[in-house]
Order: C-alpha cells, then sequence, then structure tokens
C-alpha cells in the first residue's frame, strides 16, 4: 500500500510453531547482526513486489510486448509466492530454517539476474515467477529465523519491531529504487540490484547465523501447491485473455474453467489429508472468512493504484521514472503517519467488522477520485487526496483484519492463519492487477475506435481507460465494506494473536 503486505507477520507459515535449534538462541551482537541479515532479505523481497512497477513503460518498448502483457511482470511474482507460500514454511520446517533461507537467497539471486537479462516477455515473467517462488522458501525462513535469535522477550519484540518496519517500508522503498535506476541506469538494474544484494547477505548468512534442526517427520505436499498455484494462475491468464478476446471467448472460458476445477480439486484434497497446507476448519468461522476476503480485496486498492497511475505519471503527465517514484510516496506516508497511527487506536474501542469496511470504503472512496482524472488534471488538487484516501484506508483495513484471522486459532495453528491472510493478499493483488488492466486496456480499445483520430486521442483514450479500471476498482472495494459488515459480526475488538 504503501502496502499493507506485506503486513510483517503474516508471511511467516511456521510462525506460530515453537521452534527447535540445537543450541541456545544467542544474545548480543551474533543475534543483532542476525536480524540484520533477516530484515535485509525481507526487504529484498518486499520491494521487488513493487520496484518493476515504475519501470513498466520502460520495459514495453525494450521487450516488445503490449499494454494486455504488462499485468502478468507483477502477477507472475505474486502469483508464485501466493501457490508456494506455504510449502515454503513445511520446508522450513523439515530441513532447517537456515538451510531454507539460504537456499532461498541464492534461488532469489538467479531469479533476479535471469529475469535481468531476459531478452523478451516470456523470459522475463519465468524469472519473477521464479523470484516469487524462493521468496515464498525465504520469508517463512527469515521471520521464524528470529524467534531463535533472541529468547528474551524484551529483545524479541524489538526485534520484531525492526523486521516490521523494514516489511512496512518495502513497497515506498521499492517504487524510488526502481525510479531511480530506471532513470540514472537501465530498467534491468531493477532486477541486478538483488544479485549483490541477496549474495552478500548469503555470504553473511552462513556465518551468523544458528543452524536450527529440522523435523523429520513434517511431510511436504506437492501436490496441493501444484494445484492451487495453476488454477490460480488459470485463472489469472483467463482475465488476461480478456482484454484482447472479451470474457465469452474460448480463451478466457477454457482457463477459467480449469481454474474452477483445479481449485475444487485443492479444496477436496486438502479435506481429505491428515495434515493439509491449509485446514478447512480455519474457515469455518465467517468472521474469519470474511476479514480474509477483506484483505484479498484491500489490495486490489492499492495495487491498482500503483499500475494505472504509473502509466498516467510517465506517458500522460511526462513524468520521469524517479519522480513517479516520489509522487507515490504520500500513499505509502499515509499507510504509517495516518492509517496505522489511528487503526491501532481504534482497534481496541470500534467492532473489528465496522472499522475494516470503514477503511474498504476510504479506499473506495480514493478510487472514486481518481475516475475524474483527466488529462490535464494536477497532482495536488485530485491525485494527492486520492493516494491519502487510499493508503489511509488500506491500514485500516489491515490492522484490524490480522488480528480478526490470528484470534481464536489453536497456538498450533497461529502461523498456518497468519500464512494464509498473507496469501490472501498477493492473490488479491494478482487477480486484481489482472482484471483491472483487462478492464482498462478494452476500454482504452474502445475509446480508440468510438472517437475521431487526432493528435491527442491516444493520451485521453489511456486516461479514460484507466479511470474506467478505478470505477470497478471502487465499486468492488464498496461492495466488500457489505459483505464485512454482514460476516465480521464479532462485537469486542480483537486486542491482539492467539500465538
Amino acid at each position: 500500500m504503501g502496502m499493507p503486505r506485506r503486513a510483517t507477520a503474516p508471511t511467516v507459515a511456521a510462525a506460530g510453531r515453537p521452534a527447535r535449534a540445537t543450541a541456545a538462541a544467542p544474545a548480543g551482537r551474533g543475534g543483532w547482526a542476525g536480524l540484520a541479515v533477516v530484515a535485509t532479505a525481507q526487504m529484498m523481497t518486499a520491494v521487488d513486489a513493487t520496484v518493476v512497477n515504475i519501470a513498466l513503460p520502460s520495459m514495453q518498448p525494450t521487450l516488445g510486448f503490449g499494454d494486455a502483457d504488462r499485468q502478468w511482470v507483477i502477477t507472475a511474482y505474486t502469483l508464485a509466492f501466493a501457490g508456494l507460500l506455504l510449502v515454503g514454511g513445511r520446508a522450513a520446517d523439515r530441513f532447517g530454517r537456515r538451510r531454507t533461507f539460504l537456499v532461498g537467497l541464492a534461488g532469489f539471486a538467479s531469479a533476479s539476474a535471469l529475469a535481468g537479462v531476459a531478452p523478451d516477455l516470456p523470459t522475463l515473467v519465468a524469472g519473477r515467477a521464479l523470484q516469487g517462488a524462493f521468496a515464498a522458501v525465504l520469508a517463512p525462513s527469515a521471520l521464524s529465523l528470529i524467534t531463535v535469535l533472541f529468547d528474551r522477550p524484551r529483545q524479541r519484540a524489538t526485534a520484531f519491531a525492526v523486521y516490521g518496519a523494514v516489511a512496512s517500508s518495502g513497497a515506498a522503498v521499492g517504487l524510488l529504487l526502481g525510479g531511480a535506476l530506471t532513470d540514472y541506469l537501465n530498467w534491468r538494474w531493477c532486477l541486478f540490484i538483488n544479485v549483490p544484494i541477496a549474495l552478500g547477505v548469503l555470504l553473511v548468512g552462513r556465518v551468523v547465523l544458528p543452524t536450527p534442526q529440522g523435523r523429520g517427520e513434517v511431510t511436504i505436499q506437492l501436490m496441493p501447491a501444484v494445484l492451487a498455484t495453476a488454477g490460480l494462475a488459470a485463472l489469472v491468464l483467463g482475465c488476461a485473455q480478456a482484454a484482447e478476446h472479451g470474457w465469452t471467448a474460448t480463451r478466457v472460458v477454457v482457463p477459467i474453467t480449469a481454474s474452477v476445477a483445479a481449485l475444487t480439486s485443492f479444496v477436496a484434497l486438502q479435506a481429505r489429508l491428515p495434515r493439509p497446507l491449509l485446514p478447512l476448519r480455519l474457515l469455518r468461522q465467517r468472521d474469519r472468512v470474511g476479514a480474509y476476503f477483506a484483505l484479498a480485496v484491500g489490495v486490489i486498492g492499492s495495487f491498482g493504484m500503483f499500475l494505472m497511475l504509473t502509466y498516467h505519471f510517465q506517458t500522460v503527465a511526462g513524468y520521469s521514472p524517479l519522480r513517479s517514484g516520489l509522487a507515490f510516496l504520500p500513499m505509502t506516508a499515509s499507510v504509517t503517519a495516518i492509517g496505522y497511527g489511528v487503526a491501532r487506536r481504534l482497534a481496541s474501542r470500534v467492532p473489528p467488522g465496522a472499522l475494516i469496511a470503514a477503511g474498504l470504503l476510504g479506499s473506495a472512496t480514493g478510487l472514486a477520485l481518481l475516475t475524474q482524472l483527466e488529462v490535464t488534471s494536477g497532482y495536488f488538487t485530485l491525485i494527492l487526496p486520492a493516494e491519502i484516501l487510499v493508503g489511509a484506508g488500506g491500514a485500516a483495513i489491515f490492522t484490524p483484519a490480522i488480528g480478526v484471522v490470528t484470534t481464536g486459532v489453536d497456538r498450533a495453528e497461529a502461523g498456518i492463519a497468519a500464512a494464509a491472510a498473507n496469501v490472501a493478499m498477493q492473490l488479491g493483488a494478482s487477480l486484481g492487477v489482472a482484471l483491472l488492466n483487462s478492464v482498462a486496456v478494452d476500454a482504452t480499445r474502445d475509446y480508440l475506435s468510438s472517437h475521431v483520430p487526432g493528435p491527442a486521442l491516444s493520451v485521453e483514450a489511456t486516461v479514460h481507460g484507466s479511470g474506467t479500471a478505478t470505477a470497478w476498482a471502487a465499486g468492488l472495494l464498496s461492495c466488500a465494506a457489505v459483505v464485512t459488515l454482514i460476516t465480521v459480526r464479532s462485537a469486542r475488538p480483537h486486542r491482539g494473536t492467539s500465538g
């Protein structure tokens, strides 16, 4: 949301489980050095969710792909991250968190290099998907290592606060870094920059990180992850194809039908397995389901705004990539300065459903403002207020929603419940970007075909397409606010997590 993603604790699939270490948790300098390694890795994965957004307008002419395909550069990362996150948590349990952390770093560096040298869109998308897959291995290991590094409550609380601050700032850093690298070097450096950072963290991590043992009895079930990831990818593919062929075309209906079949099989398999990736009993409580839904829909506001405004800033307003990154800062700042500050105070006084619904409506209002965007619209009169509303609304969604999904859960499943929240956010980002991009491209094409050609027609069509997409996003968030009020009915605010 600033991406509220990124929401720190929810990235862990194993956080709710006690760690088994071969040695006592280190204290002093060793522990803080380990925290620096873990926090740097988390910053890297958080940054990569947004660093390419600013570079997209520069990537397109270089690799020669159209507007209908641009969303894959973003969704390839978020889809792989979402589909494999729970598997990554199980891998950390089985093989040991240090080992999976270091493997994740090495893989992330390799995937970044592949994406950076990509000669075409398929190679770039493959590299981004591999980045997401290794991030799914890296993220659960990173946060759970903190529980091994610090055994004193005060030190551990400080460590989690540092980690949370790093994760929360990842979106803003990604936008600024992407703009600066694209401006002063080349868009490929938005990907290459991960290689020296990951390798440096890998070398230091081998020295300072503890070596907790894995748990050989933990099983890793790949088939559910394959079904979930394939089903979601097919759904995104169908939404993307709709931009060119329309929603009733065979190229749209077939992948969406395959998606329904794969996701249904995933649910059926989870119901039969003794230790499923996602225990379905977590979804039996109406409050928790409503909170997961709100988290998924809530990120559509920020990711949709990032995609649409990136192109508005650079192709309509003529901003440089760096200036575009700076133009997004008020949104990310409002998440922390306005949203979290207020939301955390209200979370102990206001029923969570009401606070989440208010956040959804706040974000929807910001998006509705952007439907009034014109070629000549000013930044301070329209875009800035919209960014602040979307950022503050997002924070009001995520603070109470995380409390809802992790409250009342058995201690052994608290980590899974929190990890599922991050999965929901990644899925919302993936599907939201695909849907809104399809709507924008379709509306742009219709505008071009229904107006007399002129020197400013393409720019006007781009603005019209973005406005149509944000109108859909505003409507979706408004409907989600109603659903939240119906489903999240807890009268008492959630003050914390059970884990």
